[in-house]
């Protein structure tokens, strides 16, 4: 079984993180997610990053949405599903089994810690860049950024998903974090 399946159409830096940190990854398009001809081969955590809304960046949005019963299944059956934000003006989440709405406001924010969930280690300092927050989270807020939501949790089922709008990479403890719990 891989570690992580990143969701994305074409090679990203994220990419160079799972090398660094000696973990197992595909990356794959949200088109061949679910596709009954070609099964992808399991993996612990699936990442979608940063910018998977936004038609300049990428064309996977159309197959996240049409996918949405996958990811329930991936997480229900003790997956750690990790998403970034949107970067788009304002987004909801419909694909999420919960309520997740996003607001675009791109900048640096001075972190605190709201819940002391595992996944809050995905940063280890206190001033970070954010591509957003939060406007509406039916789940656990780990992290405000400037008073607002940026890093929220959600357990489902056996496994969980991470929702974060911190627009830098994740530490190899949240990776090395989210394999052990996937």
């Amino acid at each position: 079984m891989l570690d992580a399946t990143l969701i994305w159409d074409g090679p990203v830096l994220f990419e160079k993180l799972f090398v660094e940190h000696g973990l197992s990854y595909q990356r794959v398009p949200a088109s061949a997610i679910g596709a009954p001809f070609m099964p992808l081969p399991k993996s612990k955590v699936m990442i979608i990053p940063t910018g998977f809304a936004n038609p300049q960046y990428t064309g996977i949005l159309g197959g996240i949405k049409t996918n949405k019963s996958f990811f329930d299944r991936f997480v229900r059956g003790g997956g750690v599903l990790v998403v970034h934000g949107a970067l788009v003006p304002e987004y909801t989440y419909s694909w999420l089994p919960f309520t997740l709405k996003y607001r675009e406001e791109y900048g640096p924010v001075d972190i605190t810690v709201v819940n002391d969930h595992g996944c809050r280690c995905i940063i280890d300092c206190e001033r970070v860049e954010c591509d957003g927050y939060f406007t509406e989270a039916d789940c656990d807020v780990v992290l405000n950024g400037n008073g607002k939501p940026v890093l929220v949790a959600k357990e489902h089922g056996s496994g969980v998903i991470v929702a974060t709008t911190i627009h830098e990479f994740p530490t190899g403890a949240f990776l090395k974090w989210a394999v052990a719990h996937g």
